[in-house]
C-alpha cells in the first residue's frame, strides 16, 4: 500500500512539472508575451472630429496588417520632402511606389490625416513598429521647422494620443531616438525646442479633456 501511494505521488508531481514545462512552451512560442497589451480595439477607438481617418489599403509595403503587441512610445517623424503636403505624402503611402507608411500625416495648415488603424503597425519606426505610433510631419523648407498650425496640431495629437494610451511626455521620442536618424529634423538640431514642445504637451494635456 505504501509503495503505491509513493507511486502514486511520484505520478502526480511528473504531471505538475509536465503542465509546467507546457506552460512555459507555450510561453516561448508566443514570443514571451503576456495580455497586459494597452491597444485599442479599432471599433472602440473614437477619432475626434479633426482627424480625417483614410485608412490606406492592406499591400504588404506601406500596410502590411500586422497588428501591434502594445503602444509603450509615440514617435515623431519629419516629412523629408519639403512644402509638400500632408494629402500628397498620403497618396504616396496608398501608392505601389511605397513601402513606408506612417499612422498619422500633419499638414501645412494643421489638417491631420489617419492612414493606418491604432491597432496595427506603420512602416516608420525599424524595429519599433510593433510598439510604436507614428506621426509624420510636413514643413516647408530645409531646417524642418513647422508652421504654427502645423506645430499646434501636433500638440493637439500628440496629447491626444497620451490620454488615449496612458502615456506620459517621457513616452514621446523622435524617430532620432531609436535609429540617430536627423529625424524630425528641427527638434534634433534644436534640443531645447524638443524640450518645449514636451512641456506644450504636458501643459495641453493638464488643460484640457478629450
Amino acid at each position: 500500500m505504501k509503495q503505491k501511494i509513493m507511486k502514486n505521488k511520484k505520478l502526480s508531481f511528473n504531471r505538475v512539472i509536465g503542465c509546467l514545462l507546457g506552460s512555459l512552451l507555450i510561453f516561448f512560442i508566443t514570443g514571451c508575451r503576456v495580455d497586459d497589451s494597452n491597444v485599442i480595439p479599432v471599433k472602440e477607438v473614437l477619432l475626434p472630429d479633426w482627424i480625417d481617418s483614410k485608412i490606406i489599403e492592406i499591400d504588404d509595403a506601406s500596410r502590411r496588417s500586422y497588428k501591434l503587441d502594445a503602444v509603450n512610445d509615440i514617435v515623431i517623424h519629419y516629412i523629408g520632402n519639403p512644402q509638400t503636403t500632408a494629402l500628397e505624402n498620403y497618396n504616396y503611402f496608398a501608392s505601389p511606389r511605397s513601402v513606408v507608411s506612417s499612422h498619422f500625416l500633419i499638414g501645412l495648415e494643421g489638417e491631420v490625416i489617419q492612414c493606418i488603424p491604432l491597432d496595427e503597425w506603420s512602416s516608420a519606426s525599424n524595429w519599433r513598429n510593433n510598439d510604436t505610433i507614428s506621426i509624420e510631419v510636413c514643413h516647408p523648407d530645409e531646417t524642418g521647422e513647422f508652421l504654427d498650425a502645423t506645430y499646434d496640431a501636433l500638440v493637439q495629437l500628440t496629447s491626444w494620443l497620451c490620454d488615449a494610451y496612458n502615456l506620459d511626455t517621457e513616452q514621446i521620442i523622435r524617430h532620432y531616438d531609436i535609429t540617430g536618424k536627423d529625424c524630425p529634423r528641427y527638434f534634433v538640431r534644436n534640443e531645447d525646442e524638443w524640450v518645449t514642445f514636451k512641456n506644450n504637451v504636458k501643459e495641453y494635456l493638464e488643460i484640457n479633456h478629450f
